[in-house]
């Protein structure tokens, strides 16, 4: 049955190649940091905990000492003249994903538990190969240039991991029930507009400090939405839930910490400004924060 060990497995080639595509170009920090991430993928569950994390110090020293290099100008041809027919293999991936969960959910092939994320994954190999009977370009040309995009974004690819399994350490640590007990002693006592409030503002707040709404998810659910507005004031688990990470997005737009979103993004357009990115998206995130907290408001409690 496929499943995520598959899907592992799958991305631990795409980055183990990276990494032998950057030997050639004397790229060496490139080159173990991305052998290093497919180690991770390939027997992240084999080498323990002690293993995983000497895994992460060693990423975090080639990261944080400039050891990665930014990629060399591509050598692709420009595809301008396909129009806008190039968005089309791209629209195959979430095209396969949302079929892949409907029509393979039942068929014994697929983890039914994984179904979306295996079909995601076979939408990038379907695109790939369609692009490859399309277009005909050189065999290695999509890892190349993928390897040239995993270059550009550098360190920060791994980012959303990091913070997220930082999310977790902090729920383990009990720093949700900490935030909770001090939040429950300023929120009105039987106020379910402030408890929504709180909840959605700390989601927003919580992401602005560690940068990802997966890390801030686990310390707000513990500290209010679980005790205080599912259990509390009945809420919907579903609700309370999805609007809060939409919530938590919402911090995600205001952060510089969110720096594969953020930061990246300036560094890739050049621009003077490396925060230009966040100040475009206050303005949006905002009022987008009050509609979260709206519709949790009136959808969550029956």
């Amino acid at each position: 049955m496929i499943g995520l060990p598959t899907l592992y497995a799958f991305t631990g080639a795409v980055f183990a190649a990276y990494a032998v595509l950057s030997l050639p170009g004397r790229r060496y920090g490139n080159a173990a940091f991305w052998g290093l991430l497919a180690l991770s993928f390939f027997a992240g569950d084999r080498i323990g905990d002690f293993g995983n994390g000497l895994l992460v110090l060693a990423l975090v020293a080639l990261g944080g000492t400039g050891a990665l290099r930014r990629p060399e100008p591509s050598q692709v041809e420009d595809g301008t003249r396909h129009g806008n027919r190039l968005f089309i293999p791209a629209l195959i991936i979430p095209a396969t994903a949302l079929a892949g969960t409907f029509l393979l959910k039942d068929t014994g092939l697929i983890d039914p538990r994984q179904v979306t994320l295996v079909s995601l994954g076979l939408g990038v190999v379907l695109a790939l190969v369609a692009l490859q009977v399309w277009l005909r370009p050189p065999a290695l040309a999509a890892l190349e240039e993928g390897r040239r995009l995993i270059d550009a974004v550098g360190w920060a690819a791994v980012l959303p991991q990091m913070l997220a399994s930082l999310g977790a350490v902090f729920a383990v640590a009990g720093v949700g029930e900490l935030v909770g007990g001090l939040t429950t002693a300023v929120i009105p006592a039987g106020s379910r507009l402030a408890a929504v409030a709180a909840y959605g503002v700390g989601m927003a707040l919580f992401t602005m400090i560690m940068g990802n709404a997966f890390a801030a998810f686990p310390v707000m659910t513990a500290a209010i939405g679980l005790p205080v507005l599912i259990r509390g004031f009945g809420g919907d688990p579903a609700v309370v839930c999805a609007i809060g990470m939409l919530a938590g997005f919402c911090g995600t737009l205001m952060t510089p910490m969110a720096a594969n979103f953020n930061i990246v993004p300036a560094a890739l357009l050049e621009l003077k400004d490396r925060n230009a990115v966040v100040k475009a998206q206050v303005g949006t995130a905002l009022p987008l924060l009050v509609c979260n907290i709206a519709l949790i408001y009136w959808l969550a409690f029956p």
